[in-house]
């Protein structure tokens, strides 16, 4: 089986790549590897930077998957769901480089990780579910609306408006946007200064000001379990 994601841990840093394809496809199997790459970085106790390729960070869910069947596409989203709910709790920080492009579930990730930095470029950030025929999943309603500026939630939710990276900042997709060039020495920094927290402090002032939406993620995905798309 294809490797689909790679983990690298070194200096208290774990990097996760996403390499499935052109667009990042996050999939079952994606999903999976994303969970074991994780297992790893807090095995390691590690700071996790969660990457893509040039160009393209995700494109959200496997489409084949997504219209193969109602229960399919359900499954994939409460897996993803339950993903992104760990993300959002997890001991460690979790830094995402949005190394492009970050659409649909590529946007949830965004929206899961502590701290975003983008490149600066020609790409499209946002929720598109509404303008492929989706009704948005309650997981992911509630985790845009916890996570996004509020003048930007019904315009990304409602509306599938897709933004800039320099955009994503003013919307709550990201924190930071660099140019190519300052991208990977920014993000390593930003890294590096994360490995002198707390890391005892850092989470369980994490899970307190996540409670609600932790909390509110979980009911969702039992409502999702039983809805359809």
């Amino acid at each position: 089986m294809t490797e689909l994601v790679t983990c690298n841990i070194e200096n208290q840093v774990a990097t996760i790549t996403l390499q499935n394809g052109k667009v990042n496809a996050i999939s079952h199997q994606v999903i999976d590897e994303l969970n074991s790459a994780l297992d790893q970085a807090e095995q390691a106790q590690a700071v996790v930077v969660l990457t893509g390729q040039a160009g393209m960070f995700s494109g959200g869910y496997d489409l084949k998957v997504m219209k193969e069947s109602m229960s399919s596409a359900m499954a994939l989203v409460e897996k993803g769901t339950t993903l992104t709910r760990r993300m959002l709790a997890f001991p460690f920080p979790v830094l995402v480089a949005c190394s492009g492009h970050a659409i649909a579930k590529g946007a949830f990730l965004l929206l899961a990780a502590d701290y975003r930095i983008g490149v600066d470029g020609a790409f499209k950030i946002g929720l598109n579910e509404v303008a492929i025929g989706m009704t948005m999943h309650h997981g992911g309603v509630e985790l845009a609306r916890g996570r996004l500026a509020p003048v930007f939630f019904n315009r990304s939710v409602i509306l599938a408006e897709m933004v800039s990276p320099k955009e994503a900042v003013t919307a709550g997709f990201l924190d930071k946007v660099v140019s190519e060039a300052e991208f990977a020495v920014t993000v390593q920094a930003i890294a590096n200064a994360m490995t002198k927290l707390d890391m005892k402090a850092h989470h369980q002032t994490k899970l307190k000001a996540r409670a609600e939406l932790l909390q509110l993620l979980d009911e969702c995905i039992e409502k999702d379990r039983h809805s359809s798309l």
